[in-house]
Protein backbone atom coordinates (compact mmCIF):
# COMPACT_ATOMS: atom_id res chain seq x y z
CA UNK A 1 0.00 0.00 0.00
CA UNK A 2 2.64 2.55 0.92
CA UNK A 3 4.55 1.34 -2.59
CA UNK A 4 1.22 2.53 -4.28
CA UNK A 5 1.15 5.90 -2.66
CA UNK A 6 4.62 7.02 -3.24
CA UNK A 7 4.32 5.79 -6.50
CA UNK A 8 1.29 8.02 -6.96
CA UNK A 9 3.13 10.82 -5.45
CA UNK A 10 5.95 10.54 -7.55
CA UNK A 11 3.69 10.49 -10.55
CA UNK A 12 2.12 13.20 -9.23
CA UNK A 13 5.41 15.18 -9.22
CA UNK A 14 6.33 14.78 -12.55
CA UNK A 15 2.90 15.27 -14.03
CA UNK A 16 2.94 18.75 -12.26
CA UNK A 17 6.80 19.33 -13.37
CA UNK A 18 5.64 18.63 -17.17
CA UNK A 19 3.01 21.08 -17.29
CA UNK A 20 2.92 23.56 -19.82
CA UNK A 21 1.34 26.43 -18.48
CA UNK A 22 0.90 27.64 -21.59
CA UNK A 23 -1.54 24.75 -22.68
CA UNK A 24 -4.02 25.89 -19.72
CA UNK A 25 -4.13 29.90 -20.28
CA UNK A 26 -3.13 30.48 -23.71
CA UNK A 27 -3.33 34.33 -23.17
CA UNK A 28 -0.79 33.91 -20.39
CA UNK A 29 2.18 35.23 -21.78
CA UNK A 30 0.62 36.25 -25.74
CA UNK A 31 -2.18 38.97 -24.80
CA UNK A 32 -2.79 40.34 -28.23
CA UNK A 33 -2.69 44.48 -27.30
CA UNK A 34 -2.36 47.66 -29.33
CA UNK A 35 0.61 49.91 -28.26
CA UNK A 36 -0.54 53.88 -28.05
CA UNK A 37 1.09 55.65 -31.40
CA UNK A 38 1.40 52.56 -33.32
CA UNK A 39 -0.14 51.72 -36.70
CA UNK A 40 -2.85 48.95 -36.89
CA UNK A 41 -4.71 47.54 -39.65
CA UNK A 42 -7.63 46.71 -37.52
CA UNK A 43 -9.53 49.89 -38.35
CA UNK A 44 -10.00 51.53 -41.29
CA UNK A 45 -8.07 55.08 -40.61
CA UNK A 46 -4.93 52.72 -39.47
CA UNK A 47 -5.06 54.26 -35.87
CA UNK A 48 -4.26 52.32 -32.82
CA UNK A 49 -5.65 55.05 -30.51
CA UNK A 50 -9.50 55.64 -30.76
CA UNK A 51 -12.07 58.56 -29.70
CA UNK A 52 -14.09 58.41 -27.09
CA UNK A 53 -17.83 57.38 -27.78
CA UNK A 54 -19.89 59.86 -27.82
CA UNK A 55 -21.49 61.08 -24.81
CA UNK A 56 -18.38 59.18 -22.58
CA UNK A 57 -17.58 61.55 -19.75
CA UNK A 58 -13.92 61.38 -18.43
CA UNK A 59 -13.09 60.37 -14.90
CA UNK A 60 -10.57 63.17 -14.45
CA UNK A 61 -10.62 66.01 -17.25
CA UNK A 62 -7.26 68.29 -17.78
CA UNK A 63 -8.83 71.36 -18.82
CA UNK A 64 -6.16 74.09 -20.27
CA UNK A 65 -6.89 75.45 -17.07
CA UNK A 66 -4.32 74.12 -15.02
CA UNK A 67 -4.70 76.01 -12.03
CA UNK A 68 -8.30 74.65 -11.62
CA UNK A 69 -7.52 70.94 -12.54
CA UNK A 70 -4.19 70.86 -10.40
CA UNK A 71 -4.28 73.84 -7.98
CA UNK A 72 -1.07 74.94 -9.44
CA UNK A 73 0.17 77.58 -12.11
CA UNK A 74 3.19 78.20 -13.53
CA UNK A 75 5.36 81.16 -13.30
CA UNK A 76 8.92 82.83 -14.39
CA UNK A 77 10.03 81.69 -11.05
CA UNK A 78 8.73 78.16 -11.41
CA UNK A 79 5.69 76.38 -10.58
CA UNK A 80 3.81 77.42 -7.65
CA UNK A 81 0.44 77.00 -5.54
CA UNK A 82 -2.30 78.78 -6.78
CA UNK A 83 -3.20 81.33 -3.44
CA UNK A 84 -6.65 81.45 -4.31
CA UNK A 85 -9.78 79.62 -4.39
CA UNK A 86 -9.75 79.90 -8.87
CA UNK A 87 -13.80 78.98 -9.38
CA UNK A 88 -16.47 81.31 -7.91
CA UNK A 89 -17.17 81.46 -4.34
CA UNK A 90 -20.55 81.84 -3.08
CA UNK A 91 -23.20 80.66 -1.06
CA UNK A 92 -24.01 77.43 -3.80
CA UNK A 93 -20.21 76.45 -3.41
CA UNK A 94 -20.15 76.42 0.23
CA UNK A 95 -23.29 74.58 1.23
CA UNK A 96 -21.79 72.07 -1.50
CA UNK A 97 -18.38 71.92 0.19
CA UNK A 98 -19.97 71.64 4.10
CA UNK A 99 -21.75 68.46 2.27
CA UNK A 100 -18.90 66.84 0.78
CA UNK A 101 -16.80 67.77 4.15
CA UNK A 102 -18.92 66.13 6.18
CA UNK A 103 -19.47 62.91 4.15
CA UNK A 104 -15.77 62.47 3.50
CA UNK A 105 -13.27 64.86 5.48
CA UNK A 106 -14.89 65.04 8.11
CA UNK A 107 -15.31 61.55 10.02
CA UNK A 108 -11.23 61.35 10.33
CA UNK A 109 -10.58 65.25 11.01
CA UNK A 110 -13.81 65.86 12.95
CA UNK A 111 -16.96 68.45 12.12
CA UNK A 112 -14.53 71.62 13.05
CA UNK A 113 -11.36 70.30 11.04
CA UNK A 114 -9.74 70.36 14.15
CA UNK A 115 -8.68 66.39 14.25
CA UNK A 116 -11.49 65.67 17.01
CA UNK A 117 -13.31 62.65 15.60
CA UNK A 118 -13.96 59.35 16.33
CA UNK A 119 -12.51 57.68 14.02
CA UNK A 120 -9.08 59.69 15.05
CA UNK A 121 -9.83 58.87 18.62
CA UNK A 122 -9.12 54.72 17.37
CA UNK A 123 -5.70 55.62 15.15
CA UNK A 124 -3.11 56.00 17.95
CA UNK A 125 0.04 55.58 16.03
CA UNK A 126 -1.05 58.45 13.38
CA UNK A 127 -4.24 60.15 13.83
CA UNK A 128 -5.83 62.74 11.14
CA UNK A 129 -4.19 65.75 11.89
CA UNK A 130 -5.91 69.29 12.75
CA UNK A 131 -6.46 71.36 9.76
CA UNK A 132 -5.80 74.59 11.75
CA UNK A 133 -2.27 73.33 11.64
CA UNK A 134 -2.31 74.31 7.92
CA UNK A 135 -4.30 77.60 7.45
CA UNK A 136 -1.23 79.26 6.28
CA UNK A 137 -0.84 76.62 3.30
CA UNK A 138 -2.25 77.95 -0.16
CA UNK A 139 -5.72 76.68 -1.53
CA UNK A 140 -3.70 74.85 -4.09
CA UNK A 141 -1.60 72.92 -1.68
CA UNK A 142 -4.59 71.79 0.20
CA UNK A 143 -6.43 70.87 -3.25
CA UNK A 144 -3.22 69.18 -4.08
CA UNK A 145 -3.85 66.90 -0.82
CA UNK A 146 -7.63 65.96 -0.78
CA UNK A 147 -7.24 65.30 -4.60
CA UNK A 148 -3.71 63.20 -4.61
CA UNK A 149 -3.77 61.92 -0.86
CA UNK A 150 -0.79 62.58 1.74
CA UNK A 151 0.77 60.05 4.37
CA UNK A 152 -1.71 57.78 5.46
CA UNK A 153 -4.71 59.87 3.43
CA UNK A 154 -6.20 58.70 0.65
CA UNK A 155 -6.51 60.39 -2.99
CA UNK A 156 -9.98 61.20 -3.35
CA UNK A 157 -10.08 62.90 -7.10
CA UNK A 158 -12.29 59.57 -7.75
CA UNK A 159 -14.55 60.77 -5.53
CA UNK A 160 -14.57 64.15 -6.13
CA UNK A 161 -15.04 66.07 -8.83
CA UNK A 162 -12.87 69.13 -9.26
CA UNK A 163 -15.39 71.32 -8.81
CA UNK A 164 -16.13 69.01 -5.16
CA UNK A 165 -12.36 69.50 -4.07
CA UNK A 166 -12.64 73.27 -4.53
CA UNK A 167 -15.63 73.75 -2.48
CA UNK A 168 -13.83 71.32 -0.14
CA UNK A 169 -11.02 73.57 -0.04
CA UNK A 170 -13.11 76.68 0.39
CA UNK A 171 -15.16 74.95 2.80
CA UNK A 172 -11.78 74.10 4.97
CA UNK A 173 -10.66 77.96 4.83
CA UNK A 174 -13.90 79.01 6.35
CA UNK A 175 -13.63 76.54 9.48
CA UNK A 176 -9.35 77.94 9.61
CA UNK A 177 -10.72 81.25 9.67
CA UNK A 178 -13.50 80.64 12.12
CA UNK A 179 -10.92 78.68 14.20
CA UNK A 180 -8.64 81.90 13.67
CA UNK A 181 -11.53 84.70 14.49
CA UNK A 182 -12.75 86.79 16.78
CA UNK A 183 -16.51 88.00 17.24
CA UNK A 184 -15.59 91.37 16.65
CA UNK A 185 -14.36 90.84 13.47
CA UNK A 186 -17.98 89.31 12.57
CA UNK A 187 -20.35 91.99 11.12
CA UNK A 188 -22.61 93.48 13.46
CA UNK A 189 -25.83 92.23 11.26
CA UNK A 190 -24.65 88.46 11.76
CA UNK A 191 -23.40 88.73 15.31
CA UNK A 192 -26.60 87.94 17.46
CA UNK A 193 -27.08 84.73 14.74
CA UNK A 194 -24.35 83.26 15.56
CA UNK A 195 -24.42 83.74 18.56
CA UNK A 196 -28.28 82.04 19.08
CA UNK A 197 -26.74 79.33 17.01
CA UNK A 198 -23.85 79.00 19.77
CA UNK A 199 -26.43 78.48 22.05
CA UNK A 200 -28.75 76.04 20.74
Amino acid sequence: MIRFILLGAAGLGLLGACINEDLLNPMADKQPKFAPYKATTQYKDGLTMRKPPEGTVPRQRLTLKPDVTTGRVKTAQGERYVTAVPVTVDDTLMKLGQKRYNITCGTCHGPLGDGDSPVAHQMALKPPPSLHDFADRPPGYIFEVASEGHGLMAAYKAELSVRERWAVVAYVRALQLANLGSMDEVPNDKRASLSQEAHQ
